[in-house]
C-alpha cells in the first residue's frame, strides 16, 4: 500500500513543471534584430516565467539589436547611407562572455536576404551564419532554440517576392536534425490567413516587417506551447496568461519597464556597432532599479 501511495506521489510530483524553460537554466538570452528588441514577444514570456513560477530565480536578458542580421550582407544605402547593417559576428563573443547565458533563444532571417529576391549566394550566408551561431552557443557551453523569422507582407502595389525568401529560410531551419527550432514564422501566417478571411485589409505588421502587439502575441504564444505552457492555446489576452497574478495589468508593466532598462543597459554594455541606439544605464545603476521592481514583482505575485 505504501509503495502505491509512493508512486502515485512521484508521478504526481513528474507532472508538475518546475519552470518553464528547459534544462533549468539560470541565465536565459534572446537575441536577434529589432524585433527582438522591441521586446514584447520576450516580455510576455518572462511574465509568464515570473507569474507561474514566482519562485524560481532566474535572470532573462533581451540583447537584441535592430537592422542586424547573421548573414554579414547589408543592402547599398542601407538606412539612408548612414550606416552599414551590424553583423551578429562582431558582438556574439563578448555577449555570450559577459552574460555567460545557459540556454539562448535566437531568431534571424528577416534582415538577411536584405529584402531582395531569393538567391543562392544570400541564401547560403544565411545558412553558414546561422550555423556559426549553433556552434558558437553550442562551444560555450549553452543550449540553443531557434525562432523561424516573422512574416515578410508585401506592401500596396510590391511584387518583391522577400515573403518567400522568409518561407524558405523558416523551412531549411525547420529541416535541420537534432537542433530545437520554434516555427513562429508558420503560426504567424496560419494566424494572418484566418484574419484575412475576414478581413481582407488586416495586417501583422504596419510597415511589412515589424509585427505589432497581435503579432508578437502569436509569436509568444507559439514559443510558451512549444516549452509545454498548459492551455495556452485557449487564452486570448496577457491578462488570461498571468492568472492568478493580484493585477495582471500592473505586473505586467512594470516587468516591461524592468525589462526595458536591462535590455539597454546589457545592449550598451556589451557594445555594438550600430549608431543612433539609446544609451543604457551602467549596470551598476540599472540593476539597483531592476531590484527595486523586482520587489513589486514578486509583491503582485500569489
Amino acid at each position: 500500500m505504501r509503495f502505491k501511495v509512493l508512486l502515485v506521489f512521484l508521478l504526481f510530483c513528474l507532472t508538475i513543471q518546475a519552470q518553464i524553460f528547459p534544462g533549468n537554466p539560470k541565465r536565459v538570452l534572446f537575441i536577434g534584430n529589432s524585433i527582438t528588441y522591441a521586446g514584447r514577444y520576450v516580455q510576455i514570456i518572462e511574465a509568464y516565467q515570473r507569474a507561474k513560477f514566482p519562485s524560481q530565480e532566474i535572470d532573462i536578458y533581451n540583447v537584441g539589436l535592430p537592422s542586424e542580421t547573421v548573414s554579414g550582407l547589408s543592402e547599398d544605402g542601407h538606412a539612408g547611407g548612414r550606416f552599414p547593417r551590424p553583423d551578429l559576428h562582431e558582438r556574439l563573443a563578448r555577449v555570450l562572455e559577459q552574460i555567460k547565458p545557459d540556454l539562448v533563444f535566437a531568431t534571424y532571417g528577416m534582415n538577411d536576404g536584405i529584402y531582395l529576391p531569393l538567391d543562392e549566394v544570400r541564401f547560403q550566408k544565411f545558412k553558414d551564419g546561422i550555423i556559426w551561431m549553433h556552434e558558437q552557443v553550442e562551444f560555450s557551453g549553452a543550449k540553443i532554440i531557434h525562432i523561424t523569422p516573422s512574416l515578410y507582407e508585401e506592401k500596396t502595389n510590391e511584387n518583391s517576392g522577400y515573403g518567400k525568401v522568409l518561407d524558405e529560410y523558416s523551412h531549411w531551419l525547420t529541416e535541420q536534425k537534432n537542433w530545437h527550432v520554434i516555427d513562429t514564422h508558420r503560426a504567424l501566417q496560419k494566424y494572418l490567413n484566418t484574419e484575412l478571411k475576414k478581413d481582407a485589409n488586416f495586417r501583422i505588421s504596419k510597415d511589412g516587417v515589424h509585427p505589432g502587439d497581435e503579432g508578437h502575441w502569436i509569436m509568444a504564444k507559439e514559443i510558451l506551447k512549444y516549452l509545454g505552457a498548459k492551455k495556452i492555446g485557449r487564452m486570448n489576452s496577457i491578462e488570461e496568461l498571468l492568472e492568478p497574478v493580484k493585477d495582471p495589468k500592473a505586473f505586467f508593466d512594470i516587468v516591461v519597464e524592468r525589462h526595458n532598462i536591462l535590455k539597454d543597459s546589457w545592449l550598451t554594455q556589451t557594445g555594438h556597432k550600430r549608431p543612433e541606439m539609446k544609451k543604457g544605464l551602467s549596470l551598476t545603476e540599472a540593476n539597483v532599479k531592476a531590484a527595486d521592481l523586482m520587489k513589486k514583482i514578486k509583491e503582485l505575485t500569489p
